[in-house]
């Protein structure tokens, strides 16, 4: 059985990341720190044979993986998936978990708990709602690729789900791992499921210009 080796990798930093404001569905650029980032991304996986790209079609995800395409010798065409994004985080888009806590302490509590259950109101999704997807989402695109190596550019969110189904975690567990902007995160994946290889590594950035959010 030949398996899939997946490169997992968080967009470069935007300007709400640095706020600590929740951009789910809303499609936020990268600021410069994160353009820079995604280019040093590039330069550090240029000699890796990465044989397909896809990405979140938010422009965040979707400039950071333009970025590591292009450091390539033979650039891989990128491919945007929507199952990539982050998860919807509804009404509470746009806002600092500091407003929704004052504003709706309850939803707060729920979020913070990590209730798999819950839904933010208007339109979001609850985490169990969002694993299904991005979890499923990654199997299938692995699935086409056996034997290579691919790249997969996503959110926060996303890489929390993909190491919690590389490593058995529930989704009710607290996270003790990190989630850096740009941080290289590599998997494997076979007909049975998903297992880690290394996480978070920054070694290609500056330690001062990585943010852990995972909710952005």
């Amino acid at each position: 059985m030949q398996v899939t080796r997946l490169l997992a990798v968080r967009h470069g930093e935007t300007a709400w990341n640095a706020d600590g404001r929740l951009q789910g569905h809303l499609d936020i650029p990268l600021n410069d720190r994160g353009l820079w980032q995604a280019e040093r991304t590039g330069a550090a996986l240029a000699e890796e044979s990465i044989g397909a790209i896809y990405a979140s079609d938010l422009q965040r995800a979707w400039q950071t993986a333009q970025a590591i395409a292009q450091a390539q010798a033979q650039p891989p065409i990128v491919q945007a998936d929507e199952r990539l994004r982050e998860r919807a985080f509804g009404d509470f888009q746009g806002r600092l978990f500091t407003e929704i806590e004052a504003d709706r302490p309850e939803d707060a509590r729920r979020w913070r708990q990590r209730d798999p259950d819950f839904v933010p109101p208007g339109g979001g999704e609850s985490l169990r709602q969002f694993r299904d997807r991005v979890v499923g989402a990654a199997a299938e695109l692995a699935a086409r690729h056996p034997g290579q190596l691919v790249l997969l550019v996503a959110h926060g969110g996303v890489m929390d789900l993909l190491y919690r189904a590389a490593t058995s975690q529930e989704l009710q567990a607290p996270r003790t791992w990190q989630l850096g902007n740009a941080a290289i995160n590599r998997l494997l994946w076979t007909p049975q499921g998903f297992s880690l290889v290394g996480w978070n590594d920054s070694g290609h950035l500056q330690q001062s210009d990585v943010l852990d959010e995972s909710t952005t």
